[in-house]
């Protein structure tokens, strides 16, 4: 029987404010040019009231990942938390424009909180300096998690980010025992190298005994399994989960699925903005998995989605990645 749901994300859910400055404001606002900033609510708003003309896109590791595999028409949902706000209503109907389900309850409008965001500063140079409040989405709990939606998915897809929030992994083990008790299964993402560091522990547990699908980047499976050396890393990993899929930048992607391994070239482009590379790379790819793809071809399908969001401002895709699939043969 057909499942309502082919993927169905749970992570962080984000709004980018994406505007324009120079130099100088970023020393009026004692902005570190370059890099990313953790900042409280005061003065996420405090900045917010200060920039100039903005773009405002949903955003969110997963939350991206989900809204890749919606653009290819397939059956998803996400599971992310925002307040009744301006920015959480963005975020809802923007995933919910792509065609993904979105029903995770909002935060009451008088709660302390509000939606997360992430400022982005661009300068003339191309440089990006953001300033990243977790908001709301740092507080998903096991309430916010619906059994009967995780039961209706093939696949759930964990953002490794969301184990830093005080009950995401109690909202995660809800998940995955509810997705793994109607037959599906579990994909998770590392995120990131501090994030693994963090938490290293919970990661291996889970890793060695409910995922199924392994994301990671060079960087991320290296700090996962302790070690400089690439190859051991893949094969460590490989030992725990039944398929891993490895990014490596420009050097493309690996795939291992017990005694098969494939590499997949990455798709040469011009970097405009390398955010949201992995997560479309995840989102290509396990749209290809469930809709009956080999894994090789799921791999190309991710490099060519991956290729697509990095060469332009911007987390979510822009062209028809349908089309672009065709277009190098892949459908």
């Amino acid at each position: 029987m057909t499942k309502r749901f082919q993927v169905v994300g749970i992570g962080n859910a984000m709004v980018d404010v994406l505007s324009h400055c120079d130099d100088d404001f970023l020393v009026t606002n004692s902005v570190e040019k370059g890099i990313m900033q953790l900042i409280d609510m005061d003065r996420a708003v405090d900045l917010y009231s200060r920039v100039g003309p903005s773009k405002e896109i949903s955003g969110g590791s997963a939350a991206n990942t989900i809204a890749g595999i919606a653009q290819l028409k397939g059956r998803t949902a996400y599971v992310g938390k925002v307040k009744d706000d301006q920015l959480g209503a963005i975020f809802a109907h923007d995933l919910r424009a792509q065609g993904a389900v979105y029903e995770t309850v909002l935060a009451p409008k008088g709660s302390d909180a509000e939606t997360g965001r992430c400022i982005v500063l661009v300068t003339p140079d191309g440089e990006r300096s953001m300033n990243t409040y977790l908001g709301w989405s740092e507080y998903l709990g096991p309430n916010d998690i619906d059994a009967a939606m995780m039961a209706e998915a093939e696949w759930i897809f964990l953002e490794g980010y969301r184990f830093d929030g005080p009950e995401s992994h109690a909202a995660f083990a809800k998940a995955i025992a509810a997705t793994r008790g109607a037959g599906g299964r579990v994909s998770i993402t590392l995120s990131d190298p501090f994030c693994i560091e963090r938490h290293r522990e919970a990661f291996a547990k889970m890793l060695r005994e409910d995922v199924d699908l392994l994301f990671a980047n060079r960087a991320e499976i290296k700090s996962m399994y302790q070690t400089e050396d690439f190859d051991a890393a893949l094969s460590a990993a490989a030992a725990d989960v039944a398929v891993v899929v490895c990014t490596d930048s420009e050097n493309g992607a690996y795939i291992i699925q017990g005694g098969d391994r494939w590499h997949i070239p990455a798709v040469p482009t011009t970097v405009v903005d390398a955010t949201g590379a992995g997560d479309l790379f995840a989102g290509a790819f396990l749209w290809g998995l469930t809709t009956g793809y080999e894994l090789e071809t799921c791999g190309r399908m991710a490099c060519l989605a991956a290729s697509e969001v990095i060469s332009h401002i911007g987390a979510r895709p822009e062209a028809d990645l349908a089309a672009l699939f065709r277009q190098h043969g892949l459908l």
